[in-house]
């Protein structure tokens, strides 16, 4: 069964840090570039950031830039998103995605994660 199943999130204070895992199961991740995308309440669904499989390049949505990593680990066949300083308006369900291709530039996404919340408040 071809799935993305992820990891991760929850209740953190402003200022801290969360990671969250995405492991494929059922195919080969390596050969993808993978994006994280969020929705908050009452907002369009946003990416935040995406790594290609082609060269390993990674792109950020500005308002994660510098706070937000995003990195993979082939031999686990598993994507990462490390999230610092979190920010109160950085809570959403985020959700990983697998690219049909190895770029970031392709917007053509086929496998979903099932999301996972993220709630940043003191």
């Amino acid at each position: 069964q071809v799935q993305l199943v992820q990891s991760g999130g929850g209740l953190v204070q402003p200022g801290g840090s969360l990671r969250l895992s995405c492991a494929a199961s059922g195919f080969t991740l390596k050969d993808h570039a993978v994006a994280w995308f969020r929705r908050a309440p009452g907002k369009e669904r946003e990416r935040v950031a995406c790594i290609s499989a082609s060269d390993g390049s990674t792109f950020y949505e500005d308002s994660v830039k510098g706070r937000f990593t995003i990195s993979r680990d082939n031999t686990k066949n598993t994507v990462f998103l490390q999230m610092d300083s979190l920010k109160p308006e950085d809570t959403a369900d985020y959700y990983c995605v697998q690219n049909r291709f190895s770029s970031c530039r392709t917007t053509i996404w086929d496998t979903w994660g099932q999301g996972t919340q993220v709630t940043v408040s003191s």
